[in-house]
């Protein structure tokens, strides 16, 4: 374990916070502690509203900037390396170990891969992120010019991962359009998932090989929604083996689901193909597998 040095969580309020006092909107939007726990930090003096010490009986206005002054904590263990697999003046990128979140978030803010990053890249700058259990490439920029030209044509950048997914594989390829979003769930609260009424998504998958109860998959991710493959594959009737979230369908768990960052299942961002920014030079980079996801 890791004592930090503690974080400043900064939020702006929206429309809907308008009236609500500063307690019961905290409890509400902010659900991983309870109401209770969020009047002992307003009670410390941890918590301030539009640069005033907040009480918990402030009527809120949209707009107005809430900021948490997290006292240091004990963050849980992560793995503590990654490995270079391009790198020149504009660009890094890296292969990221499985159990390493990519950036602060979640009781997590040292034991990251962006803070590993930078400190040997002070100036680094993520352009996507992974799940903390998915593994492979992550592509940062090392100054601002780059992260603007790489950001501005993502949609363009070719995204490729292979996943272990539970049961056997029917068909050869699957081309996977189902809409996704948010729904609410009665103990988690909010949580991405399969919906009519969620945003347009699409992924396309391939059957590399067949196990006796499992099929390994290539899929090319064509947009970015949260948790996409894993929703993606459960939505086909192939949700990831060990994933303790998502169930067939595209929809989460409802006895006894696991939490979205929890690991267990196998997803690996294997190869990433963009045009870079300043040569114009077509890059092709790849990241090892790990063994579970290689094909004998």
């Amino acid at each position: 374990m890791k004592l930090n040095q503690g974080y400043c969580y900064r939020h702006v309020l929206c429309p809907e916070a308008s009236g609500q006092s500063t307690l019961a909107y905290l409890a509400q939007h902010f659900s991983h502690s309870t109401q209770s726990e969020w009047q002992s930090r307003l009670d410390a003096g941890e918590l301030s509203l539009d640069s005033k010490t907040a009480t918990g009986t402030e009527s809120l206005r949209a707009g107005s900037v809430l900021i948490w002054n997290r006292p240091a904590w004990l963050e849980e263990n992560t793995p503590q390396h990654y490995n270079v697999v391009y790198h020149d003046e504009q660009m890094l990128a890296v292969n990221k170990p499985t159990g390493l979140p990519t950036i602060p978030g979640a009781g997590f803010y040292l034991n990251t891969l962006l803070s590993l990053v930078r400190t040997d890249f002070p100036t680094a700058r993520p352009l996507h992120r992974l799940g903390r259990a998915t593994s492979g490439l992550v592509l940062f920029a090392l100054d601002t010019q780059t992260a603007s030209t790489i950001s501005q044509g993502w949609s363009k950048v070719r995204k490729q991962y292979q996943a272990l997914s539970r049961l056997v594989a029917s068909q050869e390829s699957y081309d996977i359009r189902s809409p996704i979003g948010e729904i609410a769930h009665p103990r988690l609260g909010k949580v991405y998932a399969a919906s009519e009424s969620g945003k347009s998504a699409r992924s396309v998958a391939r059957t590399l090989q067949r196990r006796s109860d499992s099929t390994v998959f290539e899929v090319d991710l064509h947009t970015g929604r949260p948790h996409q493959i894993r929703i993606h594959l459960a939505f086909i009737g192939h949700p990831l083996l060990g994933d303790t979230l998502y169930a067939a369908g595209g929809q989460p768990k409802i006895d006894q689901p696991g939490l979205p960052g929890d690991a267990g299942y196998w997803l690996h961002a294997k190869r990433l193909v963009f045009e870079h920014p300043v040569s114009k030079d077509l890059l092709d980079l790849g990241a090892p597998l790990p063994d579970c996801l290689r094909i004998d």
